[in-house]
């Protein structure tokens, strides 16, 4: 690494090999982990029972878990949700019984345990409404993916808009990864962290492919490889910049938001990390082993124009 006149110097495209073993690692890794393990999916999408309690002090959740447990809902999962007082629980479906015979049960055991407890609300999510959310939300992302391919194509040159939803395929499936790894919950507040990282890793391509295409047709020496490693240093310090601010509020509601957004919190970090590092070695690099050149990105010349400059 070199640093001339406050200017990054780093050949990013020199280490676009290891770069490649390394995301063909994490993504083997992925689909290794989500074929043998799959994710935690949520009420949200299995179907179930949601139930908020509150009380009118402070409350251990460890307690609560006690409680569940010896009334038989051991799985039952247990998070504050708001404040201290507040207490969101979410059951599976048990087979046999109603959702609304298993919240009152639920109900009963807490309140023989501390009467003061009260029922603020019971949703219920049935499992066809799960599928239903499962077959949507992966629809969602496909359609996203393919928009995009329609976008970065009619923007771009599609040797850059295949690098793109390359890379964009590639930071979800290590994205979903880390949650089939880690068996973290899946839910719609996930979902929407996935799109969102969508965006935010195109925003971030799209700004080095602009750089890119400018300095494709501004610099008259340089070999493909030199302009790209050019083009993404210019652009190092606002991708940066972008990724560490975001990072920190993501941070903050990571570990101070609260259970009910860990998950969502979790996803949009890895988003970032995934996205900053796709967006400087994986799109550009796809680009580049597809052969794209000067010539592809030179401006058309109008042949009304060239007829005005005639004799």
């Amino acid at each position: 690494m070199r640093f001339i006149t406050g200017k990054s110097e780093i050949d990013f495209m020199g280490k676009r090999k290891l770069a490649l073993v390394l995301s063909s690692l994490l993504i083997l890794v992925s689909l290794v982990s989500l074929a043998m393990r799959g994710l935690s999916f949520g009420i949200d999408f299995t179907g179930g029972t949601l139930i908020e309690v509150a009380y009118p002090q402070p409350v251990e959740l460890g307690g609560i878990r006690d409680v569940l447990q010896e009334a038989g809902y051991g799985d039952a999962q247990v998070q504050h949700f708001g404040s201290a007082r507040d207490v969101l629980i979410r059951l599976s479906p048990r087979p046999g019984k109603a959702s609304a015979e298993l919240s009152e049960e639920v109900l009963s055991a807490l309140a023989r345990a501390n009467p003061e407890v009260s029922k603020r609300r019971v949703e219920f999510v049935g499992p066809q409404v799960g599928e239903e959310l499962t077959e949507q939300g992966g629809l969602a992302m496909l359609y996203s993916l393919i928009g995009i391919l329609i976008y970065v194509s009619l923007r771009f040159e599609y040797r850059f808009s295949l690098g793109a939803v390359a890379a964009l395929v590639h930071d979800v499936l290590i994205t979903l990864g880390v949650f089939s790894v880690l068996q973290v919950e899946f839910d719609l507040t996930v979902l929407a962290a996935l799109l969102a990282v969508i965006g935010y890793s195109l925003n971030d391509t799209i700004v080095v492919f602009d750089r890119i295409r400018e300095n494709f047709r501004k610099m008259r020496k340089g070999t493909p490889s030199q302009i790209m490693n050019t083009s993404i240093n210019q652009t190092l310090s606002r991708t940066l910049m972008t990724s560490l601010t975001t990072l920190l509020v993501l941070l903050a509601l990571f570990f101070l938001g609260g259970e009910i957004i860990h998950s969502f919190a979790l996803a949009l970090i890895v988003g970032i990390f995934v996205g900053t590092y796709s967006s400087i070695f994986v799109a550009g690099s796809l680009a580049l082993a597809l052969g794209v050149s000067k010539a592809d990105l030179m401006p058309v010349p109008k042949e009304g124009k060239e007829a005005d400059n005639r004799p």
